[in-house]
Protein backbone atom coordinates (compact mmCIF):
# COMPACT_ATOMS: atom_id res chain seq x y z
CA UNK A 1 0.00 0.00 0.00
CA UNK A 2 1.15 2.91 -0.65
CA UNK A 3 0.25 4.97 2.27
CA UNK A 4 2.97 2.26 3.97
CA UNK A 5 5.54 3.84 1.92
CA UNK A 6 4.66 7.19 2.73
CA UNK A 7 4.89 6.01 6.57
CA UNK A 8 7.88 4.34 6.19
CA UNK A 9 10.24 7.66 4.10
CA UNK A 10 8.66 9.81 7.18
CA UNK A 11 9.62 7.40 9.62
CA UNK A 12 13.44 7.44 8.00
CA UNK A 13 13.72 10.70 7.21
CA UNK A 14 13.01 11.36 11.56
CA UNK A 15 15.60 8.61 12.65
CA UNK A 16 18.26 10.07 10.15
CA UNK A 17 18.07 13.39 12.08
CA UNK A 18 17.92 12.31 15.27
CA UNK A 19 14.70 10.74 16.45
CA UNK A 20 11.47 12.66 18.07
CA UNK A 21 13.20 14.51 20.47
CA UNK A 22 15.69 16.03 17.91
CA UNK A 23 12.52 16.41 15.95
CA UNK A 24 10.70 18.41 18.75
CA UNK A 25 14.28 20.71 19.07
CA UNK A 26 13.68 21.72 15.58
CA UNK A 27 10.49 22.61 16.54
CA UNK A 28 11.38 24.83 19.44
CA UNK A 29 14.37 26.09 17.42
CA UNK A 30 12.37 27.46 14.51
CA UNK A 31 9.63 28.88 16.74
CA UNK A 32 12.41 31.10 18.49
CA UNK A 33 13.76 32.51 15.29
CA UNK A 34 9.95 33.13 13.93
CA UNK A 35 9.29 34.72 17.37
CA UNK A 36 12.40 36.70 17.62
CA UNK A 37 13.46 39.75 16.27
CA UNK A 38 14.56 40.57 13.01
CA UNK A 39 13.03 41.29 9.36
CA UNK A 40 11.73 38.19 7.33
CA UNK A 41 14.49 37.98 5.61
CA UNK A 42 17.04 37.32 7.95
CA UNK A 43 14.23 34.98 10.00
CA UNK A 44 14.42 32.99 6.99
CA UNK A 45 18.00 33.25 6.63
CA UNK A 46 18.57 31.98 10.39
CA UNK A 47 15.79 29.11 9.67
CA UNK A 48 17.28 27.75 6.70
CA UNK A 49 20.50 27.41 8.77
CA UNK A 50 19.10 26.13 12.08
CA UNK A 51 17.32 23.10 9.41
CA UNK A 52 20.85 21.79 8.09
CA UNK A 53 21.43 20.97 11.59
CA UNK A 54 19.01 18.23 13.19
CA UNK A 55 18.14 18.49 17.09
CA UNK A 56 18.96 20.57 20.02
CA UNK A 57 22.33 21.65 18.58
CA UNK A 58 21.37 24.13 16.48
CA UNK A 59 19.70 25.27 19.81
CA UNK A 60 22.71 26.18 21.29
CA UNK A 61 24.23 28.30 18.56
CA UNK A 62 21.39 30.18 17.82
CA UNK A 63 21.24 30.99 21.32
CA UNK A 64 24.52 31.90 21.58
CA UNK A 65 24.42 33.87 18.22
CA UNK A 66 21.07 35.66 20.07
CA UNK A 67 20.09 38.72 21.52
CA UNK A 68 23.74 39.30 23.73
CA UNK A 69 22.78 37.36 26.89
CA UNK A 70 21.74 37.59 30.16
CA UNK A 71 19.80 40.69 31.03
CA UNK A 72 21.26 40.22 34.90
CA UNK A 73 24.73 40.46 33.93
CA UNK A 74 27.22 42.90 35.37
Amino acid sequence: MKLNKLFDKAKKTIDDRGGIDSLKGDAQELKKIATGKGSIKDKAKDAAAAIKEPGAAGNDKSEAAGDGGSPQQP
